[in-house]
């Protein structure tokens, strides 16, 4: 049985790991997705007018943010995340998974390849904190 994400669940939880733990999928690389029907995927995410509005406004509502968490700035290319995986027929029937933001969520390129492929040493590490001379250890 297939376990539905949302971000309304998402949300709930505070803090990076256990987001990526919600959205985890352990898949590993080299594993088929859309196979020959590839071409419906990329068709959608490049020439989709509707897929490219809602796809901004989800970027508007995670300020652009890793996983939605505002101190996780995503400083290269955001990616919008489906969080329930999505098939050839999602896209051909234009399933309520493909343009709900209720489904979606903002991702760094990092965080996507760690969520489908289940490994969380490709996570981004949390900001270090600084403190008042704490790289000059003569005077702490």
């Amino acid at each position: 049985m297939r376990t539905i994400r949302t971000y309304s669940e998402l949300v709930l939880f505070t803090t990076f790991e256990e987001r990526f733990r919600y959205l985890q999928l352990n898949g590993f690389v080299g594993e088929q997705t859309f196979g020959f029907e590839r071409y419906l995927n990329q068709q959608f995410y490049h020439r989709s007018a509707e897929w490219k509005r809602i796809r901004d406004l989800v970027i508007i509502r995670d300020n652009g943010c890793d996983l939605g968490i505002n101190e996780y700035h995503i400083l290269g290319k955001v990616i919008v995340h489906h969080m329930n995986p999505i098939s050839s027929k999602d896209l051909e029937s234009r399933s309520g998974y493909l343009l709900n933001p209720e489904f979606l969520v903002c991702v760094s390129h990092q965080t996507h390849n760690a969520i489908h492929y289940g490994d969380e040493s490709l996570l981004p590490k949390a900001p270090i904190e600084r403190r008042p001379n704490d790289t000059c250890p003569w005077k702490q």
